[in-house]
């Protein structure tokens, strides 16, 4: 046994730093880059990145296709920087807050010669920390010490594994009486949750919900979703089945993060919506893994499940890790005038059966 971190360990490590504004060392074979994340990047560490090498951004195609920025790598476009810009000129690169007020001056000078698999691992590794999907990267520098360092192979998570911490006894007043089940996940993230009503048996199809938080909805009684009626349809409906499993996946805004989905609710007062948003954000439509859901089920001993959903997607991934969706029981609740072009947009661009 060692008391040095390991590959988990480490990625986690390195989300934090990024979060905090240090950077990190990317590896491959003998290649290396410093990365920084462009939300956290201020002007003194720009300046020691540049005594370094040329930095350059990274940003993802869907941020690269709304600045015009050509995209020589397909799925990402490498932004040489100017010598005379700092910091906040790198974060409005990624962060769309003032596109239409502030225009970005071009031409921008996209790198195109060169691997940019170290970039890509860039991208991936600040969009696991939630933060804007954009990095500033300096390749073939003198790495100083002290930093954390993660190969291109340690950026790829493997499928989150969790260990359930405490179950207890929990009297709701939309479902009665249940249990909530906390499960951690082995590389440090977030906790998730199960809701378990009545006693549910393991040998015959649940009713069961994979619901992903929603601190707006569920919380504050947002009207711009219909996530906070969906939650509480939900357990009404296991109540007068007499059992069923809510899952509480803490993936807010489809995976991005509250501060993220914030953002993308100011694109939306811009005009945008709730795809467009994202997309100018430089995130896909949604970034959440419900193979966390498939993972609690069978942790808790289900292999069958009759899934409250009006989101073939969840269908799919839940089938996919190995979970028997027996049937699909729609949940089409809270409607409001706030949020029926919402709707309308996920009907027609991310297939959610309505």
């Amino acid at each position: 046994m060692t008391l040095s971190p390991g590959p988990l360990e480490r990625l986690n490590r390195a989300r934090a730093d990024l979060r905090v504004g240090l950077p990190v060392v990317l590896t491959e074979g003998a290649q290396t880059a410093l990365i920084a994340a462009a939300e956290t990047l201020d002007d003194t560490r720009l300046g020691a990145l540049r005594a370094l090498g040329q930095p350059v951004v990274a940003l993802t195609e869907r941020r690269a296709a709304t600045l015009k920025a050509r995209a020589y790598d397909g799925d990402l476009a490498r932004i040489l920087v100017p010598a005379d810009v700092d910091a906040r000129w790198i974060e409005a690169l990624a962060d769309p807050a003032e596109d239409l007020t502030h225009p970005m001056k071009g031409p921008m000078q996209s790198q195109r010669e060169g691997s940019a698999d170290l970039h890509r691992a860039a991208i991936r590794l600040v969009k696991s920390a939630q933060l804007l999907p954009a990095a500033l990267v300096v390749t073939g520098a003198a790495v100083p010490e002290g930093l954390t360092r993660l190969s291109i192979a340690e950026t790829q998570a493997p499928e989150t594994r969790l260990d359930p911490v405490i179950a207890a006894r929990l009297p709701m007043r939309l479902a009665g009486v249940g249990r909530l089940h906390v499960f951690r996940p082995q590389d440090g993230g977030t906790e998730h949750y199960a809701v378990e009503i009545g006693k549910p048996l393991r040998d015959a199809p649940v009713l069961a919900r994979l619901h992903s938080a929603c601190f707006t909805g569920d919380v504050l009684g947002s009207l711009k979703c219909d996530c906070g009626p969906q939650l509480h349809a939900a357990l009404a409906a296991m109540q007068a089945q007499g059992a069923g499993v809510l899952l509480y996946l803490n993936q807010e805004g489809r995976g991005i993060g509250l501060a993220n989905k914030m953002r993308a609710y100011s694109l939306q007062d811009q005009g945008f919506d709730t795809v467009e948003a994202n997309h100018r954000l430089g995130f896909e439509d949604d970034e959440r893994d419900f193979r966390l859901g498939a993972e609690l089920l069978r942790k808790m001993g289900f292999s069958q499940v009759r899934l409250l959903t009006n989101n073939p997607r969840k269908v799919s991934m839940l089938e996919s890790g190995g979970i028997d969706v027996v049937e699909r029981v729609p949940l089409k609740v809270g409607l409001t005038d706030e949020n029926a072009a919402y709707l309308a947009t996920k009907a027609a661009k991310s297939g959610h059966l309505l």
